[in-house]
Parts: C-alpha cells; structure tokens; sequence
C-alpha cells in the first residue's frame, strides 16, 4: 500500500472529525499497525481497527497528536496574533499521517479513555509530548497526571514490553533523545503549570517543534511502509 506521507485526512471526511469519518486514515492505521509487536506476537487490525488476532480483544480509534489550538476559545488571544498562513499550514500538517496515532477506544469502568484525559487535564492539554512523557512515566511505575487512566489500559501497553517498545512501534523515536528522555515541543516544568503555550512566543515555538515532529515522524513512516512493499525488513 502506497502511504502518502502529505495527504490531509480532511480531504475525505467531508467537513467532519478525520478521525471518525476519513476512510483513508483508517486504511493507514490499519496498514501501519498491523504488524509484529515488541512483547510478541502481532496486531492485525481489520478496517474498523479492531483487533483480529490472539493478542487481545482490542478496539482501537485514531488520534490527532498534535493540536494546534485553531479553534481553543481560551488560546485565540495567541491565534489572533500569528499570521493565519502559518497557523494554516499547522492545522494542515497535523492532519496528515505524522500527526496520527492510535488509541483503545472502549472506556473501562465507564471511566475517560486516553484520549478524553489527555484532553481535559490542564497540565497536559492534548500535547503529545506531555503524553509521551506520563506514559514513558508509566512504565517506570512513577506517578504523573495520567497515571490513573494510563494503568487502566494496562493490557494495552502490555503489548509494546517497555517505553522504547512503544515509541519504536509508533515511529515516535525523534520526540526521545538518546538517554530515553522525551523532547519537548516547550520547556517543561515537571507538570507544574497549564499545558497551554501562554503566548505568541510560546505558541511559535510549540508550532515550530511540533511541525519538525510531524515531518521526522512521516519519514519514518515512508521508509518503514516502503521496506515492507519491497519484501525488506522495516526499521
């Protein structure tokens, strides 16, 4: 399957949620991860991404990472200050295959999913960096704003083995450095303040960072999706 590493999942969801109504991005998800895991076995996911093999029952849904706050109420007084190309072509980089990922989608316990809690909660704001780093927390067993919901879907992260299985399988290696410490998109403070860019500078940075992700994130992409139509072993 050829991945097009530029496609906008807008394009065919028709003015709707991408996540839930693009066709193509679920044909890349499904594409992407149905494949071997770190801890063995495999994922083998069928077109509603639920899972198909021994592994487990999962049911999965996409995920935007990287918000662009375009449409936040309490982050238009930065919106309003930047120029509407650059916040364009934001909105539209992170709706291309980079800024997507998958998530469980079944509440347990009619508790928040990942991805409702990474939403909500203040300190993280929907940031994937922040994400990355109560999950990599996680599997050290340290407490962060996501501890809670993290360990309810511990079957989940079961199947990655540990924190480098994870990001490897995600091809979420270029927001970790070299030590296994997450890069982040602003200067982090231990999960003491809002998670929001607090203003334009911020906000420039966040977009700045978060873009350069993006673009690493789908070259990984490619060159995995291209080995695997080849018959080679992907990275």
């Amino acid at each position: 399957m050829e991945i097009d590493l530029s496609y906008n999942f807008r394009t065919d969801s028709k003015g709707k949620d991408p996540d839930l109504y693009s066709r193509t991005l679920k044909l890349y998800h499904q594409y992407l991860w149905s494949k071997e895991l770190p801890a063995g076995g495999c994922l083998h996911l069928d077109k509603g991404l639920n899972n198909l093999s021994s592994c487990g029952p999962f049911h999965f849904s996409s995920d935007s990472i990287i918000p662009t706050y375009r449409y936040w109420q309490s982050c238009q007084h930065i919106i309003q200050q930047v120029a509407p190309e650059a916040v364009e072509n934001f909105d539209y980089k992170s709706r291309t295959i980079g800024g997507m990922i998958i998530f469980p989608r079944e509440r347990i316990d009619n508790q928040q999913t990942i991805n409702m809690s990474k939403g909500i909660n203040r300190l993280i704001r929907d940031r994937f960096d922040l994400t990355l780093e109560c999950i990599k927390r996680y599997y050290e067993g340290k407490d962060s704003p996501l501890f809670a919901c993290l360990k309810r879907y511990a079957s989940f992260f079961q199947l990655f083995g540990d924190f480098n299985g994870y990001t490897d399988f995600f091809f979420l290696q270029d927001l970790v450095d070299d030590k296994g410490n997450v890069q982040f998109f602003l200067p982090f403070d231990d999960f003491r303040s809002d998670g929001l860019p607090q203003n334009v500078n911020d906000y420039l940075i966040f977009m700045k960072n978060s873009i350069a992700f993006i673009n690493q994130r789908a070259e990984r992409i490619g060159i995995w999706a291209m080995m695997k139509q080849t018959g080679n072993n992907a990275l």
